[in-house]
């Protein structure tokens, strides 16, 4: 399992604490008149300077529609055939285990007993896809640095190289001097995550349909698994004659295909994010662009109207491009008013946002959540490597276990991407307490499956399972990313990740756990890791709870003490959003702890005041004049987002 994937939004802002503008002269988001854009990233290093080796972003109206849609079309492809068939495992054990590997670590009495899988030869089974899937989530981190360093382009051709010498190594493992395995899934799952993490970007060359983009490869990824599944059903059908050694020998098409589209069609430098666009749409829209000081080196007034022209007809069609891809006034708008939509239902949008890596590490919020992945990731790893182990025991047969697991090797990959589309609506349009509710009822419900010895209980808890995975997933870097913020989520999930990755490695103390302790029977674990995540789901979502309802108090609060009125914008229009900016603008961890009235310890004093941030008559000292949490008629930092509301009156403690 995998906490790269997602469906939640990779290009956001976070909320500015105005003591960060008390130098910004040559602030560009702030003349601008927007908050700075933010690209979701698992690169956990400071970013470089955009002018030192980081590549120039591509507008996406420059590449024909045709070509955007066929590299969006392979882009799919290549991640539904190659990104995450490592975590289709539980269908290669069954073929490693009818090849007999590994099945010398067996004792003489197991032998005799004709036993089907031993219990030395589970363990080094499952090492090798403990390895795959700790490779994969701490690989992001790795792949996220090249990825903002160098572009998608190196990306794909190490992944190429990467998923060639892992299936090399697959298919020539037995005469390796070496056991091959180990060192296979490493490759192979490094190899997925350098064809992954690129992927995303490709949402961006259809900023209208980012997220149906970013849906269909995440579904991709988790319908990867099914190509050990395909494995396993041609293996079946030949009664073994296609083994893993001729199937991996296919499976080299794969990397080799790879190549060529990354040599022929795929992008050589990521898209423009929607921020990009808009930027390159206020410069087609600056007929100031038109003059330039080689006009004096022409020799008549016609030959500068000649030049001029032409400069102005190029800046049209840009404009028109432009908004062909992320439409126009009106319709930007429209973006916005949604995406402030979903941060409000969030309830919690923003509460870390601003505060360094490391105090956000500090708190509750990552503390809680942190331990929670953990706890999930190892039941997830044991699940999927253990199926079969843990339904022959349950269900006190061979044929019913392998029944079970086939099922689970179909619904593995289906789910995720049935669920998809509704994992994305749910992140969108429910509060994160609810998420996190669900997240914690769904975990419970799926321990207590797994202790009971029936067959419906096994195919329920299958069920469950393959639709709680994506959901997970994709809800933790949601969280992330609302509650850390853009600018820091690469070190913070990182950190995440890391963590969750490394406690994979007690997984064979669980199995041994198991089999010493409980002669084989997984019930007392299951529910161990099961009240274990009640606990701390608890705790989380009681800690998230209260503190939502804190900042929901704040905001009314706020609304209560702002008259309602509309901005003016530079074109005469009436913009009706400022209730919503000033809701979104409330933080709990900033200077205006005293949150309160007016200004002063008393509520009363300078009435607030709204800002239009795209006001041509709004100047910068407007924002630094006051910052100083001593001087008067200051500007609150908890109240600046985007063009939102922000109060006057001077941040006091209470």
């Amino acid at each position: 399992m995998s906490l790269v994937q997602h469906v939640s939004a990779v290009e956001g802002s976070d909320r500015i604490d105005i003591s960060s503008l008390r130098d910004c002269g040559d602030n560009a988001s702030f003349e601008s008149g927007r908050a700075l854009s933010l690209c979701l990233s698992y690169d956990p290093l400071p970013k470089p300077e955009p002018a030192a080796n980081r590549p120039e972003a591509v507008g996406a109206y420059k590449v024909s529609t045709t070509k955007r849609i066929a590299q969006v079309v392979v882009g799919v492809i290549i991640c539904l055939l190659a990104s995450g068939i490592v975590f289709g495992f539980a269908a290669l054990k069954q073929i490693l285990i009818e090849e007999g590997v590994y099945q010398h670590l067996c004792t003489e009495h197991e032998l005799k007993k004709n036993v089907r899988l031993c219990y030395l030869q589970d363990q080094r089974l499952n090492l090798n896809f403990i390895i795959g899937s700790v490779t994969t989530n701490l690989s992001a981190l790795l792949v996220g640095a090249v990825l903002d360093r160098y572009g998608p382009f190196p990306c794909g051709i190490v992944s190429c190289i990467i998923l060639f010498l892992g299936s090399l190594c697959m298919a020539l493992e037995e005469w390796l001097p070496f056991d091959g395995y180990p060192l296979s899934f490493f490759l192979l799952a490094l190899g997925g995550t350098f064809t992954f993490v690129p992927s995303f970007q490709l949402g961006n060359a259809f900023p209208a349909f980012q997220g149906l983009i970013i849906s269909l490869i995440t579904g991709a990824f988790d319908a990867s698994a099914a190509v050990f599944l395909a494995f396993r059903l041609i293996f079946e059908s030949t009664d073994g004659a296609f083994g893993t050694r001729q199937l991996f020998l296919v499976y080299l098409v794969v990397p080799v295909l790879i190549l060529i589209a990354n040599l022929t069609l795929m992008p050589r430098h990521s898209y423009e994010t929607r921020a990009e666009l808009e930027n390159d749409m206020e410069q087609a829209c600056d007929n100031t662009l038109d003059i330039h000081d080689s006009d004096d080196d022409l020799e008549s007034l016609a030959e500068v109207y000649s030049v001029r022209s032409k400069r102005a007809a190029e800046r049209a069609k840009s404009a028109s491009q432009i908004t062909d891809l992320i439409g126009d006034e009106v319709q930007q708008i429209k973006h916005e008013i949604k995406e402030d939509e979903k941060k409000m239902a969030s309830g919690v949008w923003g509460v870390l946002h601003g505060l360094p890596a490391s105090k956000q590490m500090r708190t509750p919020w990552f503390i809680l959540i942190a331990m929670f992945t953990v706890l999930q990731m190892s039941r997830f790893n044991v699940f999927i490597s253990t199926i079969w182990s843990q339904y022959h025991y349950l269900l006190g047969s061979s044929k019913a276990a392998t029944a079970v697991t086939k099922f689970f090797d179909t619904a593995l990959p289906i789910g995720g991407v049935v669920t998809m589309p509704f994992i994305g609506f749910l992140l969108d349009n429910t509060s994160t307490v609810a998420v996190l509710a669900l997240l914690v009822l769904l975990s419970t419900v799926i321990g207590v499956l797994g202790a009971i010895p029936t067959t419906a209980a096994a195919y329920a808890n299958v069920l469950l399972f393959v639709i709680f995975r994506p959901l997970y997933y994709s809800a933790m870097s949601d969280y992330a990313a609302k509650v850390f913020g853009f600018a820091t989520f690469g070190t913070v999930y990182g950190a995440m990740i890391c963590l969750s990755g490394l406690s994979l490695f007690l997984q064979p103390a669980l199995q041994a756990l198991v089999h010493g302790v409980f002669e084989n029977d997984p019930s007392p674990v299951n529910l161990g890791l099961a009240g274990a995540g009640l606990l701390v789901g608890i705790a989380l979502v009681m800690f998230v709870d209260a503190r939502s309802r804190e900042i929901r108090q704040r905001q009314f609060q706020f609304l209560a003490s702002n008259p309602s009125g509309s901005f003016i914008a530079p074109n005469g229009s009436i913009m009706g959003e400022s209730e919503r900016r000033s809701l979104l603008s409330v933080s709990l961890y900033d200077s205006a702890m005293g949150y309160g009235g007016g200004g002063g310890s008393g509520g009363s004093g300078t009435p607030r005041r709204r800002l239009d941030f795209r006001s041509p008559r709004l100047k910068a000292q407007d924002l630094l004049r006051g910052i100083s949490p001593t001087s008067s008629g200051g500007l609150g930092a908890s109240m600046l987002y985007n063009y939102g509301s922000i109060r006057s009156s001077s941040p006091q403690r209470s």
